[in-house]
């Protein structure tokens, strides 16, 4: 089922309608899609350089606004709307863990998520308002975040194009874990220190 559903959506990039499909697909991803919306932002992008900049200021805005979806289903519809969607994708014991061990630091999560998608964003976007993070600093931190990672996106593929996409497509996760291991690690230095 997951390989059908990266199918059609990375088919969706071929469209006439791709980039209201990247909105909208940005949007779901952070609070209840599966598929991130880099599948289909890559080929957009390759396809489109010269609208590239764009892509990523409709999938950071539309990201965000998802996030804020997210958000409001933690805070205000937890246990009638947010738990089933957590149930669904099998993040309930993720969900409670987060919760549990970083409840008071879910900012430093929404931005590892943001950008690595580690943990899954829509895990991240529930719990902040679950833990009821302030909207303006959720806000704040889901723009720096998923923006960071659009337009880096938008960057390398403008840079180097067809190249970049194999490495993007095989190691982002690699690369862009490492570097959220790297945030919280010099979080969890700072917070020894002090």
């Amino acid at each position: 089922m997951l390989k059908r559903l990266y199918d059609w959506t990375l088919s969706l990039a071929a469209r006439k309608t791709a980039e209201a499909w990247l909105a909208i697909i940005a949007f779901i991803e952070s609070s209840v899609f599966l598929v991130p919306a880099d599948v289909l932002f890559l080929p957009m992008g390759l396809a489109r350089p010269d609208r590239i900049y764009r892509y990523a200021f409709t999938a950071t805005a539309a990201s965000v606004l998802g996030g804020i979806a997210g958000w409001y289903l933690g805070w205000y519809a937890f246990d009638t709307l947010a738990m089933p969607v957590l149930e669904f994708y099998h993040k309930v014991d993720a969900f409670e863990r987060l919760r549990r061990d970083w409840g008071d630091s879910v900012l430093l999560l929404l931005i590892t998520s943001g950008l690595a998608h580690l943990p899954p964003i829509k895990v991240v976007t529930i719990l902040s308002g679950a833990v009821h993070v302030d909207l303006w600093l959720f806000v704040g931190s889901a723009i720096v975040a998923r923006g960071a990672r659009f337009y880096a996106l938008a960057w390398a593929l403008r840079k180097w194009g067809e190249p970049i996409r194999h490495f993007i497509e095989t190691h982002l996760g690699r690369v862009a874990g490492a570097l959220a291991g790297l945030v919280i690690a010099i979080w969890v230095a700072f917070k020894l220190m002090g």
